[in-house]
């Protein structure tokens, strides 16, 4: 890879992170005023639901486009790399229309294994999701394998821009018009196939636009020969590759989808009433978008280091591909613990403030420890998966998912939610405890040099203590009505006090280097200030 191409890869890179990044603050942030207008059991019902169309997003935007755009950049012609593209769009779109055609038609079986027999219009309504697939998937993969970002990034931040504002309607309509909430999700969950499709035809135009400006393209081509991947070595590399990474990417949404066939179920088993039930895991929902939220803060300075990390490895360059990843797993701890450790403290005004309320605090500060090994997951994940450890990931994730099942079997009936909260957390030490063996012998103990662990743990265990004290005597003082403004002045306070104590603990004690200080957003700035 030359100069300029490696340059066009960083950029590309930096755009896609971009266009995550806003995606995800959309998809975190809409849960919010969302949530606030159906309430918790409104919030349920759309929960229930949602972890199908994250699998399906998921799957047509950042696990198989991932993986097609690596097959694509093997090829060596442009007419190898569209046959192959066709290829893929044959085999997805059977793949496809089988999907669909089982949640479509047997959605009564997954809603009354959801233990809701009513969720079944709301299933159907995901289900047309699907069909879009194969568009979505072969699009990406295509310009995504020949560095073409842009209508990528585009697709996806107009896709969750149309979503959102097709979900807030929903939710508007449900207070106007005196809906159900099972009417309200149904209506909620058509975002799904009407952001696809939006998606769809920016993808589609866009290639269009290439057809004008090339002789040969995905929609004409000639009848002469030409060297392709054959359908079997395609299905077993999509069957072992393509099907781990995609799911890998899925990991909290699979996490949440046996929520959804366990977590309910389980609390009416317990005794709970339907709408108990219902109510608190609504309330046990509003863990997911802070999650997401505190994974972007941990993972987004990290990002931009993946492709510098795959450039590596394909150049054979040992020295940088392990300097790049340790500098990206000390980042996702550093920052991954900065924001458990904030959630968790500040976590009573932070539910009053987004939700409302104090209900639910326990368990959802349980739940925020999923931030740490989540983000660490995926920075070992993006090292391995760098170096093709496929069987080790899909090993992990499968002993991941049957702890999850299990742990909720045993722990909901006994514990209610925050059993769902630990057998969440449990899954993901598992989790993260086999793909370590998987990691170079340097990068293991990378965590451990320098007292590196043990300077951040007492860095976030003095950020912790002074946030609570400093917040709390200013509520028992000052912002002592309970309300939402008060709520807001003190969550305001406490990030403030934790950022600032944050980063003199990093600068006191070294726990960055200068190249990772550079890195960051106003790094420089920040030794600029501690060198005066």
């Amino acid at each position: 890879m030359d100069n300029q191409q490696m340059r066009k890869t960083m950029n590309g890179a930096v755009l896609l992170s971009l266009a995550a990044l806003i995606a995800k603050v959309l998809s975190a942030i809409y849960r919010v005023p969302f949530q606030n207008s159906v309430g918790n059991t409104g919030f349920y019902v759309y929960q229930q639901v949602y972890p199908i169309y994250g699998i399906g997003m998921t799957i047509a935007l950042s696990g198989l486009p991932v993986f097609l755009s690596k097959l694509v950049a093997e090829q060596q012609t442009n007419k190898q790399q569209i046959n192959l593209i066709k290829r893929v769009f044959i085999l997805l779109s059977v793949f496809s229309i089988l999907l669909f055609s089982l949640i479509f038609f047997k959605a009564d079986w997954i809603a009354k294994g959801m233990g809701d027999a009513l969720l079944t219009p709301i299933i159907r309504s995901v289900s047309w999701l699907f069909l879009l697939v194969p568009i979505l998937t072969t699009t990406r993969g295509y310009f995504q394998g020949t560095f073409r970002m842009m209508p990528t990034a585009v697709s996806q931040v107009v896709e969750q821009t149309i979503r959102v504002t097709v979900i807030l309607i929903a939710a508007y309509l449900f207070n106007l018009l005196n809906w159900n909430v099972y009417q309200m999700g149904t209506a909620a969950m058509s975002s799904a196939w009407i952001a696809g499709l939006a998606a769809s035809l920016i993808l589609v135009f866009s290639v269009i636009k290439k057809r004008e400006r090339a002789d040969n393209t995905i929609l004409y081509l000639n009848d002469e020969k030409t060297e392709t991947m054959s359908y079997r070595t395609l299905i077993r590399r999509f069957t072992t590759e393509g099907i781990a990474l995609s799911l890998f990417s899925a990991l909290l949404i699979l996490l949440q989808l046996i929520d959804s066939f366990t977590l309910y179920k389980g609390l009416t088993y317990a005794g709970m009433s339907s709408e108990l039930a219902k109510n608190a895991k609504g309330i046990y929902d509003r863990g997911q978008p802070l999650i997401q939220l505190g994974m972007i803060v941990s993972t987004a300075f990290s990002t931009t280091l993946i492709p510098v990390l795959s450039h590596a490895v394909s150049e054979k360059k040992e020295l940088e591909f392990l300097r790049s990843a340790s500098s990206m797993v000390r980042m996702t701890v550093t920052f991954s613990v900065a924001a458990t450790t904030g959630l968790v403290v500040l976590m009573p005004y932070i539910n009053q403030l987004l939700f409302g309320d104090r209900f639910g605090v326990g368990v959802l500060r349980i739940y925020m420890l999923a931030i740490l090994f989540a983000s660490l997951i995926g920075s070992y994940h993006a090292i391995l998966q760098s170096q093709n450890h496929h069987y080790l990931i899909m090993g992990a994730l499968i002993m991941g998912l049957v702890m999850k099942w299990v742990a909720n079997h045993l722990f909901v009936t006994k514990f209610g939610t925050i059993g769902a909260s630990l057998a969440t957390v449990l899954s993901l030490g598992l989790i993260l405890f086999v793909i370590r063996f998987g990691l170079p012998r340097l990068l293991k103990r990378e965590l451990t040099k320098k007292r590196f662990v043990l300077k951040i743990s007492l860095i976030s265990l003095v950020m912790g203590i002074t946030v609570w004290l400093i917040t709390h005597y200013i509520e028992n003082w000052i912002f002592n009505d309970g309300n939402r403004m008060d709520a807001f002045a003190l969550t305001s306070i406490g990030i403030i006090v934790g950022i600032s104590v944050f980063l003199f603990g990093l600068l006191r004690f070294k726990v960055l280097t200068i190249r990772e200080w550079l890195s960051l957003p106003f790094g420089k700035k920040i030794l600029r200030k501690e060198v005066k």
